[in-house]
């Protein structure tokens, strides 16, 4: 073995444990625990903070150094890192620029067979970042689902109804108890996204004709792959775009319903939680909110939230939906009411 290689090996046994005895390193590495202590000190001098114990029970300890030293990874690692930093963005913190240097420096130094299953895996953050911290998927689903991406090959998938993704997590994969599948589906995949804390697969459903977006969660891949395809176009040519108008009920990304309110609270109050809407302070006591929503009866109750005096601002069809509110919550009848009629 050469000096560089075990040098390698022996950082890759101290960064695998906290503590380490000389004669097992030298046991491991079938070296001399002579070479084991000259070893460590060349890693000193690479910058490495190691830690030495004396005594029957002495050995080395690799501690945090003033720098942070080259790391060894394993495969499952360094794509974990991968997928991480490709995720950044959606964390919201400001490192997305950080994040893309990191990832270019890892896949620089990743081995052929690495760097393929990476280049396979290409996330779009869709929305604010930080609105909730990303669900857990399954590795293998995530993998399976790019690479079929990445291939232009038709994904052929088990869809578990909505009830059924969690219960599924706990049951035998074998038994497959606690699953209730839909008919399976043939789809073109075309990106994998993430948004409001969870995954999300865009692609073209062959038996529906029709775009369709999938929670990764829910996503069971059949084998093998159907054939391959050609890809399409995303409506509008752009990914965000398109799944940001599909979860607000339109075609584009804009509220279908937008409406205006007066709200007599300070606007330094009303903007943590204001979403995407559009706050404007009117004095100390008052301000305006303009948002948006999938219908009329559900902005009236969003606006509702507040729970302080308003005045509706625009559109009529807003103020009727606040007065069919307050019909509908006037006639509703409690227990305790209807015992005291």
């Amino acid at each position: 073995m050469t000096t560089t290689s075990r040098l390698l090996n022996l950082l890759s046994l101290l960064q695998a444990r906290r503590d380490w005895k000389g004669s097992l390193l030298a046991e491991r590495l079938d070296i001399s625990d002579r070479t084991v202590r000259r070893d460590i000190d060349r890693l000193r001098e690479l910058g490495y903070s190691i830690h030495t114990t004396m005594g029957v029970d002495g050995g080395y300890r690799l501690d945090a150094g003033s720098e942070l030293p080259p790391l060894l990874f394993d495969d499952d690692q360094a794509l974990a890192l991968a997928v991480a930093l490709q995720a950044a963005p959606g964390i919201g913190v400001g490192i997305e620029e950080a994040a893309i240097r990191a990832l270019a420096t890892i896949r620089q130094v990743m081995p052929s067979r690495l760097r393929h299953r990476l280049d396979a895996l290409h996330i779009t953050t869709v929305g604010r970042p930080g609105d909730a911290p990303l669900k857990p998927i399954s590795f293998d689903v995530l993998v399976a689902v790019s690479n079929a991406i990445r291939d232009h090959a038709t994904l052929r998938f088990d869809y578990l109804a909505r009830n059924a993704a969690d219960a599924d997590a706990d049951a035998d994969a074998g038994s497959g108890e606690g699953r209730e599948l839909r008919a399976p589906r043939r789809v073109e995949p075309h990106h994998l996204v993430t948004s409001h804390g969870r995954w999300y697969l865009v692609g073209w459903d062959l038996d529906r004709d029709d775009w369709r977006i999938y929670n990764v969660d829910r996503v069971r891949p059949r084998t093998p792959n159907g054939p391959q395809f050609t890809p399409r176009t995303v409506p509008g040519g752009n990914v965000d775009e398109f799944v940001s108008g599909r979860f607000k009920g339109s075609e584009v990304n804009e509220w279908p319903c937008r409406g205006t309110v007066i709200l007599h609270l300070p606007a330094s109050r009303v903007l943590p939680f204001a979403g995407d809407g559009t706050v404007t302070a009117l004095d100390e006591h008052r301000c305006t909110l303009e948002a948006g929503s999938w219908s009329w009866g559900s902005l009236a109750a969003a606006f509702g939230h507040f729970d302080v005096t308003m005045e509706v601002l625009s559109p009529p069809e807003l103020a009727e939906a606040f007065a069919t509110l307050s019909e509908r919550y006037a006639a509703t009848s409690h227990p305790w009411q209807e015992q005291h009629v």
